[in-house]
């Protein structure tokens, strides 16, 4: 039975056929809404407290867990997913997955995607869900906390400070997936007023360390490379952009760390915010009411 429907998808004329028009879904549902299909759940950076609510209660309501293998916590799948079944990812194509899934949902499971993180940042999902879709399987994202914001809390600063950090770059470094001139990450660095993150980087610290010593960049710059945040066996490895390669590759890590680089890294010298100033007293005529969102 299931051999049949196997040979009915190809997730790339999926993704070829995504229509141009918007998605009547964007204006009926918020992203806190329960809503039909497969869920697309980000499990956040590791620590299952650090699982959202709505994503507790759809995997505690699953048939079906595919999730993200060791970038999942397993403590996570023993607390939340003990009642279902569940694969692993990894190791297994879109022409594997998809099938996987629709099927399950089709013969009436209660099917939860577990991506790490959150599914927005390097998570690969859309393509699934456009596949999925394809397939007569509707599907919405649930998101999660990344990692980037574990770090700067295991820090205990933010990514944004005044007068220090205006914006935050989430980025990666060159690679095989990506070429040297999409490789943003020495502008970044330059502009001055950015922190920035770096995903999918912990193999290539050093490398991307003698880049930006290359193009100029004060070496006594600071850097953090939190590896596994909000594991058990979470790491915070502290230096910068000239020191950082070699403590992280003495520590040996090749996967799994946030690097971050700024000087919010270090939650120093910045200036106290106008939302908490004049402004909040009703003092300032200034167009600053979008920090009251933040």
């Amino acid at each position: 039975m299931t051999d049949e429907r196997t040979q009915e998808t190809d997730p790339q004329d999926a993704i070829d056929a995504v229509a141009t028009d918007r998605d009547d879904r964007v204006y009926d549902h918020s992203a806190g809404d329960e809503q039909e299909g497969i869920p697309f759940v980000g499990a956040g950076p590791g620590d299952p407290r650090l699982l959202t609510v709505a994503g507790r209660d759809l995997l505690a309501d699953a048939d079906l867990v595919v999730h993200a293998g060791s970038l999942v916590n397993s403590e996570l799948l023993d607390e939340y997913c003990a009642d279902a079944e569940t694969v692993s990812s990894i190791g297994k194509d879109l022409e594997e997955l998809i099938p996987l899934m629709r099927d399950a949902y089709e013969d009436g499971d209660t099917v939860v995607r577990l991506h790490s993180g959150d599914p927005a940042i390097y998570g690969a999902a859309l393509e699934q869900m456009d596949a999925l879709e394809h397939e007569g399987v509707p599907t919405y994202i649930v998101p999660g906390v990344t990692s980037a914001f574990a770090a700067s809390a295991t820090m205990r600063t933010q990514l944004t400070l005044n007068e220090v950090a205006n914006h935050v770059a989430f980025t990666r470094p060159q690679g095989k997936t990506l070429t040297e001139e999409e490789d943003h990450i020495s502008d970044f660095v330059g502009m001055g007023d950015v922190t920035t993150c770096i995903y999918l980087g912990t193999h290539a610290v050093s490398e991307t360390m003698e880049r930006l010593v290359a193009d100029g960049h004060d070496p006594e710059t600071p850097v953090a490379a939190v590896y596994h945040a909000s594991w058990p066996d979470e790491e915070v490895i502290e230096g910068t952009i000239e020191t950082i390669g070699a403590k992280v590759e003495d520590a040996g890590y090749r996967a799994s760390a946030m690097v971050i680089i700024g000087d919010a890294v270090g939650g120093e010298d910045y200036e106290r915010s106008f939302l908490y100033g004049e402004w909040a007293s009703g003092g300032s005529g200034d167009d600053t009411s979008q920090e009251a969102d933040d």
